[in-house]
């Protein structure tokens, strides 16, 4: 049976209630940065990490423990997904990051790619969800998350990150019919493994589409914001209390059409919103998260003093998450993270 949170004020915040200060925590939280997330990665690769339970769990609790966020996400990655669907996931320390050598590109690929079943394909997070959950023991929420549909179907087709993402826009733009078609399958499978996250014990799930804001305007709604929308409307057919964090990075001011048709319960920022604009025109309608610059979480000091106060005191006013523009970056000092909560939780 779950234990009721101690520390409830992520799930708060989420559904616009009062909170005595605004909740904390960070994408990729367990991380490079923590010597105790090194010392195990020295003896473990990657996705076996991801693939054990016993360690992910052990990963996704450090931050918690050692400096004190509001909130664990699960250790995983957005590309289980993919590879659940039958792409050959490679990831190689030191190589340029995660690939798929076999890219999609062929419709015979998109029709070959399985309907994943995610209590048998992705069983591993479950089970690394329930544990964490146990080891939790009630003090924070768990976030579980996903890819979106577009930013996964950017890795699967151009095979590996890229700076101008050629590929996946030249199916769009050429091959809309098989595109949309993958979109649609891919969103399929992002509902049940999400549904499958929430029913193993996660409290709020985030949907991470870190290529949003490459889309043209006349793509966004199509690519970016339709499939999200379906993702949450089939999640809610089967849990209607499912918690939702939207992340299009890079959405800019489109993130005003994003939250008008994807019904999340918040909405995460990247360090380019402009905060006034987030205030008035987002924040008003929906809690927002964000967004601090991870280059000024990794230079501390003032200027990292600066940057909070100026982000607590353009949200103060509505329900609030701080969190970062995106990820923890590797070399971050644990001392500046350890600096950012005191000064989040200081400033209540």
């Amino acid at each position: 049976m779950k234990q009721t949170l101690q520390n409830d004020l992520l799930i708060r915040a989420a559904r616009r209630q009062k909170t005595e200060r605004a909740p904390v925590w960070f994408m990729r939280q367990a991380g490079r940065y923590l010597p105790e997330y090194r010392a195990i990665r020295a003896k473990h690769d990657f996705l076996t990490m991801v693939k054990t339970p016993e360690l992910a769990a052990e990963v996704t609790i450090q931050p918690v423990d050692l400096v004190g966020v509001d909130a664990a996400i699960i250790f995983s990655d957005i590309l289980t997904v993919p590879e659940a669907m039958g792409m050959k996931l490679i990831i190689e320390e030191g190589k340029g990051g995660p690939r798929f050598p076999d890219p999609i590109r062929l419709y015979t690929q998109i029709r070959d790619l399985k309907d994943i079943d995610p209590g048998r394909d992705l069983k591993y997070v479950a089970d690394a969800i329930t544990l964490t959950v146990e080891k939790l023991v009630g003090r924070v929420p768990l976030i579980g998350f996903s890819g979106a549909p577009w930013t996964l179907f950017c890795y699967m087709v151009e095979g590996s990150g890229s700076k101008d993402f050629r590929h996946a826009k030249e199916m769009i733009f050429t091959r809309s019919d098989e595109a949309h078609k993958m979109l649609q399958k891919i969103a399929g499978a992002v509902s049940d493994y999400l549904v499958m996250q929430i029913e193993a014990g996660a409290d709020v799930v985030q949907i991470f589409d870190t290529w949003a804001g490459i889309l043209p305007d006349d793509q966004f709604d199509q690519c970016c914001v339709e499939p999200s929308a379906r993702i949450v409307a089939a999640v809610r057919t089967q849990i209607p209390t499912a918690k939702f964090i939207g992340f299009p990075r890079g959405a800019g001011s489109r993130l005003k059409r994003y939250i008008d048709a994807v019904p999340v319960d918040a909405v995460g920022l990247d360090w380019t919103v402009d905060l006034a604009f987030a205030r008035e025109e987002l924040q008003r309608y929906k809690p927002v998260q964000g967004n601090l610059d991870p280059v000024v979480l990794l230079v501390g000091g003032r200027s990292l003093d600066r940057s909070v106060d100026r982000i607590m005191e353009n949200f103060r006013a509505g329900p609030f998450i701080f969190n970062l523009g995106h990820g923890v970056l590797p070399d971050t000092p644990v001392a500046h993270v350890e600096q950012l909560v005191a000064r989040v939780r200081a400033s209540a």
